[in-house]
């Protein structure tokens, strides 16, 4: 009985190792699939972008990271369909992020909840 224990705790053990290292596996071929999309859009960026336009889109990326997707997301997207005549300076740049703002601008709406409490004024107590 000892001996069917122990070989049904060396099986837990394998299949955990086994999984553990499955994972590992994974993880790493999802990191070499970040780093190859990585380098792709890096390639279409600068492809794209003259340097001056891929400075300030990088200094952007600091700043405000999302923008910074949205735009490149956006300029990769233009490449693609082939609708870009050429480099884009940083003026065209510029340009590309006034628009991008404006579609991403957030309205901001102030509401005033009042909410009723018993004043001595409401109420005729004589």
């Amino acid at each position: 009985m000892a001996d069917d224990e122990l070989e049904a705790i060396r099986r837990q053990r394998m299949a955990e190792l086994q999984a553990k290292h499955g994972d590992a596996s994974n993880n790493q071929q999802g990191e070499e699939a970040k780093q190859r999309e990585t380098d792709m859009r890096n390639t279409i960026l600068a492809q794209v972008l003259d340097q001056s336009a891929r400075a300030r889109l990088s200094n952007l990326a600091l700043v405000k990271p999302e923008k910074a997707n949205a735009v490149e997301n956006y300029l990769i997207q233009m490449a693609r369909f082939g609708k870009l005549g050429g480099k884009i300076s940083e003026s065209g740049l510029i340009e590309i992020l006034e628009k991008v703002s404006q579609q991403t601008e957030k309205k901001t709406t102030v509401t005033f909840n009042r909410r009723r409490v018993m004043d001595s004024d409401d109420e005729e107590d004589y």
